[in-house]
Parts: C-alpha cells; sequence; structure tokens
C-alpha cells in the first residue's frame, strides 16, 4: 500500500544519520544543562556572528516565533543579549555575551567527541570522501541562483 524502496533513497539514509547523530549530541549536552536549540543558535553566531533574530530563525530552520523562548532563556541566562538595528529598529540583532564562551566550549567538546564517534573505523581519506560526497548533495540539492547575461 505505501511502497517505496528506502534501502535506496539518499533521504533515508541522510536522515537516520542525523537523527542518530543528534540524539547522540542531545544526550551529551542535557547532563551539562544545554539544549539541542541552545547550541544551534551559539553555532550559528560563532560560525556567522551576530545576526537578526529572524535570519537566525531561519538558519535554523525553525519558526521565528519559536525561537522566542530559546533566546529568552539564552537571555535570562546571560548568554546573548538581543539589540536594536540601528537601521530598522523592528529588527533584534542576537549578539553572543562573554558568559556563552564557557557554554560553547562545551558544546564545541561535545561536537568534537560525536565526529570522533561517528567516524571511528574510517580512515582519514574515508572521512575526507564522506565530506566531499556530503557537500556534493548538498549543493545538487540547493536551488540554483539564475545567473543574468
Amino acid at each position: 500500500m505505501l511502497d517505496y524502496d528506502f534501502e535506496n533513497s539518499v533521504g533515508f539514509w541522510l536522515v537516520g544519520a542525523y537523527q542518530a547523530y543528534m540524539r547522540a549530541f542531545n544526550e551529551r549536552l542535557a547532563p551539562q544543562g544545554i539544549t539541542f536549540r541552545q547550541a544551534q543558535v551559539l553555532a550559528w553566531l560563532a560560525q556567522a556572528g551576530p545576526l537578526p533574530q529572524n535570519e537566525l530563525a531561519t538558519r535554523m530552520l525553525i519558526e521565528p516565533a519559536s525561537l522566542v523562548g530559546v533566546l529568552d532563556r539564552m537571555e535570562r541566562d546571560g548568554w546573548i543579549e538581543r539589540r536594536p538595528c540601528p537601521h530598522d529598529r523592528r529588527k533584534k540583532f542576537v549578539a553572543p555575551l562573554p558568559a556563552a564562551t564557557r557554554v560553547w566550549r562545551k558544546v564545541a567538546e561535545v561536537g568534537r567527541q560525536i565526529r570522533a564517534t561517528a567516524t571511528s573505523g574510517m580512515t582519514a581519506t574515508e572521512v575526507e570522501t564522506l565530506r566531499d560526497l556530503l557537500a556534493r548533495v548538498q549543493d545538487n540539492v540547493q536551488p540554483k541562483q539564475l545567473t543574468s547575461s
């Protein structure tokens, strides 16, 4: 009735690996009092610097309203602050505070541990191949930008 060839589905492979990876990540973060969403906020801020709140939600693939509670807790704990945009008073930029450094160190260490676990038994060449193949999959499914001639 609901027939599909899951064993040949790249999406099924990716989702399964992602779910297992995130489950392991969450299990290691939880005892340290850090949620996955908080870790995700800090990761985006570490990668991109302060971001508008709505852009942060877009990058995290969640609704802006869903992000508000996460940011409220992080702001209450002194990890981030929301600053008004100098050009648009309706926008708020999310920026890390010094207290976030300690939390980020824990998140990064858990990330390194999970990465080591996930790639255990793989050679350096296999890990590099995995990275390259996943980058190619990502590139293949990204919307293509139209170029004007």
